[in-house]
C-alpha cells in the first residue's frame, strides 16, 4: 500500500513570484501556455486529460499535472505544475479528488476552472445499498463536499459523456472562434461513449455471478451502471489500509459469493488483493480504474479491456 507524504502546497504569493520569475508553464510542451495560437488547458488527472484530447483537437495544447504511473490522490504540485494553473487558459479538475489541486485552483484559477463534480451530480459513497464499501475508512479529505461522495465519476461513459459536452461548452466561451469545433467534438465522442455503453450493457447482462471484490472501492458507478455489486476491501482511497476485522469480512463475503477473482489495480500495490484470493482460493486479476493512462491505448480501449476481464471473472454467456 502507498503511504501518504505531507503535502507542500505554495501559497498564492509564492505562485506569484515563480510567475514573475519566469517559471511557470516551459515551452518544452508541457505547459499548458506553450503554444502560442491554441487554447492552453490543464487537466487534473487522466480521464479529464483524455476528454480535454478528445473535445479540444488541434486547437489547444493539453497539459496533465498527474504523471503516468502516480497515484492522482496524493498529488503534490511543484512550482512549475502551480505555474501551469497560473497560466493556463481553462483548469478542467474534480473537486474533492486532490485536496492540492483544489487548493491550488482556489488561489490561482479564478473564472479558468472548470470543475467536472458540478457538472453530474456524484453519487453517495454507499449509494444502490448493495455496494459493501467499508464506510468507516473513507477519508473525509477525498470525500467531496458535503461528505461521502464519491468521485470515480469517469467509470460510467454516459456520466462521462455529458461532462463532455459541458467541457465543450466551455471551451467553447474560451475560444468562441471554434466553439462549434467542440461541439462537434464532443458529439462524436458521445456516441463512441453510448457505443462503449451498449457494449458494457450487453456483455455483463448475462453473467453467473454479479459480484466483484476490488482492492479500493473505486467501481460504484460502473457497478450502479451496470447492475453488479461490488464488494471493497479498502475505500474510495487506495492507500487506506484494511483493518483485519475487514479482511476477515471480505473473505466471508467472497467465500459466501464464491468469487473466483479478487481484483487489483495497476498504480497501487496487489499484496492485500492477493492475500484475500489466497485465502479464499481465488486468482487475482487487474481492473483498471483509469485514474491514471492505461499502458497501450487510451480510454476506450481500457474499458472494453475491463469488460472482458469481467466478462471472464463472472462467467459471462
Amino acid at each position: 500500500m502507498t503511504v501518504r507524504a505531507p503535502r507542500r502546497i505554495l501559497t498564492a504569493a509564492a505562485a506569484a513570484l515563480l510567475a514573475a520569475a519566469g517559471l511557470t508553464a516551459c515551452a518544452d510542451g508541457t505547459g499548458a501556455a506553450s503554444e502560442p495560437g491554441k487554447v492552453g488547458v490543464v487537466a487534473a488527472f487522466y480521464p479529464l486529460q483524455f476528454l480535454s484530447e478528445r473535445i479540444g483537437g488541434d486547437t489547444v495544447t493539453v497539459s496533465n499535472l498527474t504523471k503516468p504511473g502516480a497515484e492522482p490522490h496524493d498529488l503534490e504540485l511543484n512550482p512549475r505544475q502551480v505555474g501551469q494553473v497560473v497560466d493556463a487558459d481553462v483548469v478542467v479538475y474534480l473537486s474533492g479528488f486532490q485536496p492540492a489541486v483544489d487548493e491550488a485552483v482556489e488561489q490561482n484559477g479564478g473564472d479558468r476552472a472548470f470543475d467536472v463534480a458540478g457538472v453530474t451530480p456524484l453519487r453517495d459513497a454507499a449509494a444502490g445499498g448493495h455496494d459493501h464499501d467499508h464506510e468507516g475508512e473513507w477519508e473525509a479529505g477525498h470525500s467531496g463536499e458535503g461528505g461521502g461522495k464519491d468521485p470515480h465519476v469517469w467509470l460510467d461513459p454516459t456520466r462521462l459523456a455529458t461532462i463532455g459536452d459541458n467541457l465543450a461548452e466551455r471551451l467553447g466561451k474560451a475560444d468562441p472562434e471554434h466553439a462549434a469545433d467542440y461541439t462537434t467534438r464532443a458529439g462524436a465522442l458521445r456516441a463512441e461513449l453510448t457505443k462503449l455503453d451498449t457494449e458494457f450493457t450487453d456483455g455483463l447482462r448475462t453473467c453467473t455471478r454479479r459480484e466483484i471484490v476490488t482492492s479500493h472501492a473505486a467501481f460504484g458507478y460502473l457497478t450502479e451502471r451496470y447492475r453488479l455489486e461490488q464488494i471493497g476491501i479498502s475505500g474510495l482511497t487506495p492507500e487506506s489500509e484494511p483493518s483485519p476485522q475487514r479482511l476477515a469480512e471480505v473473505a466471508e463475503e467472497a467465500r459466501e459469493h464464491q468469487a473466483g477473482t479478487i481484483f487489483f489495480e495497476t498504480l497501487v500495490s496487489p499484496k492485500v488483493a492477493e492475500t484475500i484470493a489466497r485465502e479464499v482460493g481465488a486468482k487475482t486479476a487487474v481492473l483498471d480504474p483509469l485514474e491514471g493512462p492505461p499502458a497501450d491505448g487510451d480510454y476506450l480501449s481500457a474499458m472494453r479491456a475491463n469488460l472482458q476481464t469481467l466478462r471472464t471473472a463472472l462467467d459471462c454467456s
